[in-house]
């Protein structure tokens, strides 16, 4: 079992910067991967970015060039940088890890991200 809690969400302006970052316990050194999605009211929750045990990165598109994706595997720490936020980037932002048994996703409780003049 892995428990996953985010934090450094927050109100900021469009052209600013804002740090998230998630701390996993539990059986953190089981984690296969780590990943950051992102949820509006009504949508479906969609990837932003993610990072594997072994360093390799994704990034949607519309994050990509903006948002930096970094991973402590010593501390089970995962962080997303995000800069030159927009408006359409507010969202719960959620912290994934994929882990044993077998392949289980684990999900934090999110952290709201708001980016508005």
């Amino acid at each position: 079992q892995v428990q996953l809690v985010e934090s450094g969400g927050g109100l900021v302006q469009p052209g600013q910067s804002l740090r998230l970052s998630c701390a996993a316990t539990g059986s953190a050194s089981t984690i296969y991967s780590m990943a950051w999605y992102r949820q509006v009211p009504g949508n479906q929750r969609e990837f932003v970015a993610g990072i594997t045990a072994g360093g390799k990165i994704n990034y949607s598109g519309v994050v990509k060039g903006r948002f930096s994706i970094s991973r402590d595997n010593a501390k089970n720490v995962v962080d997303l940088q995000m800069n030159s936020l927009v408006p359409e980037d507010t969202a719960v932002y959620y912290c994934n890890a994929v882990a044993p048994p077998g392949i289980t996703d684990y999900w934090g409780k999110g952290t709201l991200v708001t980016v508005s003049p």
